[in-house]
């Protein structure tokens, strides 16, 4: 996968991707069963979602005996970063700052972070415009 994904994921799609890239691959019953234990998913909706993944090219699959076996086409980092770039491009326009600055208040930034952060910030062109 080239890093672009064509369609974004639904909140069930996400849901079956944090169990894909936890176990970084895993057989369709161990979706199953975790889908099933945590979201009360019955094997249908779990199979359905995984399908949906393969042909949207976040999951890849392998047969292995009378089983799939599924593994992330991409990290979950790049599957966030193409959501942030889909909504710079298609949403935000003209409130991209307020957004960022949302996203900053809200989360738990390290040191490290909030100076990698200011940092970009003190090197950063504002737009013209």
């Amino acid at each position: 996968m080239s890093g672009e994904l064509s369609e974004p994921l639904t909140p069930a799609e996400w849901k079956v991707m944090k169990v894909v890239w936890r176990r970084k691959e895993c057989a369709a019953r161990d979706v199953y069963e975790e889908t099933r234990r945590t979201y009360d998913w019955a094997p249908s909706t779990a199979k359905s979602v995984l399908r949906r993944l393969v042909d949207k090219g976040y999951l890849t699959t392998t047969q292995v005996g009378n089983c799939y076996v599924y593994r992330p086409a991409s990290s979950a980092l790049q599957a966030l970063l193409g959501v942030a770039d889909a909504l710079l491009e298609t949403v935000l326009e003209g409130t991209t700052g307020v957004v960022l600055t949302h996203l900053v208040k809200n989360s738990r930034l390290s040191a490290d972070e909030l100076a990698d952060l200011r940092a970009l910030l003190d090197n950063q062109t504002p737009e013209e415009g």
